[in-house]
């Protein structure tokens, strides 16, 4: 349960609270199972064999009736301890069988030992798992070892917090909050002391991040990027080729502001599905190579990288501007050319895979690395960035996945976060509807009709780990059947999967971009990177398989052109509670911020991050998505602290510096990586 200390103990909290204020009688028990509890005697012990083994019965009485007890294990033991005709307080769940109640395996406290234990109205009951029960290591066993920790520690626990916020918050004191978690004098009680430790919790991560923000602004230099100078200039009034969004132009302003401090720029980008995040991103290229630098931008998959790189060359194509390409399929002696040209200067910019990462790659002057969807990216990884410098680039992360405001705050908190929150013009609104798979046959029309207007189709289908073989078997069906509804020579339909060699695959994406087929039936591998303006129609199969975010990151490759675009969800009839929800809210809304917010109630900020970044969240007790209100205001009284006192080095605040020291003692270089 990850308990080695004693510390460790004490904020092991309870998850759940069971009421012990009432004692029934033998005679007022309800035939419904429920947990109760009784003062009473044992009189008599029996043993009594069955199939399989042999069980331990005792008949219990009060003065209103009897019932028996029933253990399945430990009988030697509670045979040579059980007292006969002593009070006793038992608890536990009753079964009514043949005329009479039982209790399998009851809590048993000698009422003598009952009354002197520290006890409280509201029982605690601790996580745990089968081991440990099976064990013997119940949750009264645990209770024992907290009510012996509790009194060896009278009340000794550190404040965390400064007098001032305690009073400011009307918060409990440390010593009294821990006590009401483990041992509440009442509900009201309770509900302060997990306020209060839910407080703390959250607001020792946001100072933390916000500290550590601000640290790097002061400690960690970075290049300054003095000037916007010519290739800039030349771009923006020549070749640009749409007028910016205020939103972009707000977020280039952010990151001109960044890169002219003279410290590193560590900034996240956020930016819906087609909302113009590479352009953006070229500009802040511009103004690193106005500056004598080089920049890179890095994508985790071939395909991402390449759409980059042809998006890049495309917009720069009239300008004395070298671009190069550096993924895993690059042969050899291409491979030494770019080296070659980096280490000497003549490569502006590099656009790659992870290989870029690799240790011969040798920049002249690497002043920006733009990193796109870098949580696919592994911190060590994105270190070696650092490495390949006398000091670092300034870094731009970018990512088209909308991460809800609360997990934004608590796992990039020490982040500078801009967000481009509108659609270029001209973009139409992309209708969702969901269908049944028995609406199949007017769907397939409404295909005929987009098709027979010059529009293309795409068609996925869900690819889940475990079943390779099934998901293949589904996309071959649903392949067959489409040429069957589509047939040559009037239609021509692509596949994609993940089972085709690079070449072919993307011998079929060519086709499709192009223009020379109709329709693209595909796994999820066209998630990212595939930018087909003609492309207006998108079917997902099978919808209710796939996450939101998946949904979301999938409707995104239609709607890139002027005409409008449509998403058709299909699923089976049969819809679990959570897959209504999801395919509800894709129909109901286009807001990646909306669909991010939903899809954290649904999975919880454990899944929705991945492992990567699990260990900032390891709450103890918060709840970011319950208790988000409460994390915004932590983080708000987390930065009014750091601007009263920077160092916390006022005296007021020497709880919370002690506090600080303590918790990240054990931190090392990662957590500078952005």
């Amino acid at each position: 349960m990850g308990i080695f200390t004693y510390a460790d103990l004490a904020n092991f909290f309870p998850n759940r609270y069971i009421d012990r204020t009432r004692f029934f009688k033998i005679n007022q028990l309800q035939q419904n199972s429920s947990e109760v509890q009784i003062v009473g005697k044992i009189t008599s012990l029996k043993t009594v064999n069955q199939k399989r083994g042999s069980r331990l019965v005792a008949t219990f009485i009060d003065e209103t009736g009897r019932m028996e007890l029933v253990w399945f294990r430990g009988m030697k033991w509670l045979k040579d301890h059980i007292k006969i005709n002593t009070p006793y307080v038992i608890f536990g769940k009753t079964n009514w069988f043949n005329g009479m109640y039982s209790m399998p395996h009851p809590e048993m406290e000698l009422l003598s030992e009952y009354k002197k234990n520290l006890r409280t109205a509201m029982q605690p009951i601790y996580p745990s798992t089968e081991t440990l029960n099976n064990k013997g290591f119940t949750n009264r066993v645990m209770q024992k070892a907290m009510q012996t920790l509790f009194t060896e520690v009278n009340g000794k626990f550190q404040e965390t917090l400064s007098d001032d916020l305690i009073d400011q918050l009307l918060l409990l004191g440390k010593n009294e909050a821990m006590f009401n978690i483990h041992f509440p004098k009442s509900q009201e009680l309770l509900t302060k002391a997990q306020q209060r430790l839910k407080f703390e919790e959250l607001f020792f991560i946001q100072l933390q991040l916000i500290r550590k923000k601000l640290l790097k602004k002061t400690n960690i230099k970075g290049f300054v990027f003095e000037k916007v100078g010519q290739s800039f200039n030349e771009f923006y009034e020549n070749h640009l080729p749409f007028d910016l969004t205020n939103a972009q132009k707000k977020v280039t302003k952010e990151i001109r502001n960044d890169v002219i401090t003279g410290a590193q720029m560590n900034r996240l980008l956020q930016g819906d599905v087609g909302s113009g995040k590479t352009i953006v991103a070229v500009l802040a290229i511009l103004i690193a190579l106005d500056n004598g630098f080089q920049a890179t931008m890095i994508a985790p998959t071939e395909i991402l990288a390449t759409q980059h790189y042809n998006a890049v060359v495309e917009l720069l194509q009239e300008m004395p501007i070298h671009v190069m390409l550096l993924t895993g399929s690059v042969k050899t002696s291409k491979r030494k050319i770019i080296h070659k040209m980096l280490e000497n200067g003549e490569l502006d910019i590099l656009i790659g895979t992870h290989a870029v990462f690799e240790d011969k790659v040798k920049f002249n002057n690497l002043g920006l690395a733009i990193i796109d969807e870098q949580h696919r990216f592994g911190v060590a990884q994105r270190a070696k960035m650092w490495m390949k410098n006398k000091l670092p680039p300034h870094i731009l992360v970018m990512t088209a996945t909308p991460i809800p405001r609360t997990l934004a705050m608590s796992v990039y908190g020490d982040l500078d976060i801009s967000i481009i929150d509108e659609l270029p013009p001209g973009r139409k609104s992309i209708k969702t509807v969901h269908r049944f798979d028995n609406n199949r046959l007017s769907v397939f029309k409404f295909l005929r009709d987009e098709i027979a207007k010059g529009r293309q189709v795409y068609i996925v289908y869900p690819l889940i780990e475990e079943s390779k073989t099934l998901d293949y078997k589904d996309l071959m069906d649903g392949y067959e059947s489409i040429i069957r509804e589509f047939p040559l020579p009037e239609y021509k339909v692509s596949i994609v999967h993940g089972k085709m060699k690079p070449a072919d695959k993307e011998y079929e994406m060519q086709r499709f971009v192009n223009g020379e087929t109709n329709i693209m039936v595909a796994t999820t591998v066209i998630e990212v990177g595939v930018n087909v303006p003609n492309a207006s129609v998108m079917i997902i199969e099978s919808a209710e398989r796939f996450g939101l975010s998946q949904l979301h990151q999938l409707r995104g490759r239609v709607g890139r052109g002027a005409d409008q675009s449509y998403c058709i969800l299909m699923s089976g009839s049969k819809l679990s509670s959570d897959a209504k929800t999801r395919l509800q809210t894709m129909v109901e809304t286009n807001d990646g911020f909306k669909i991010a917010e939903v899809d954290l109630k649904l999975r919880g900020p454990g899944d929705l991050m991945g492992t990567q970044q699990s260990g900032v969240l390891n709450l103890r007790i918060a709840d970011i998505v319950k208790d988000s209100m409460l994390l915004q205001k932590a983080r708000s009284v987390a930065i009014e602290v750091l601007k009263n006192d920077p160092n916390l080095s006022k005296t007021e605040n020497r709880n919370i510096y002690n506090t600080y020291i303590e918790i990240t003692k054990n931190k090392n270089i990662w957590a500078n990586i952005s």
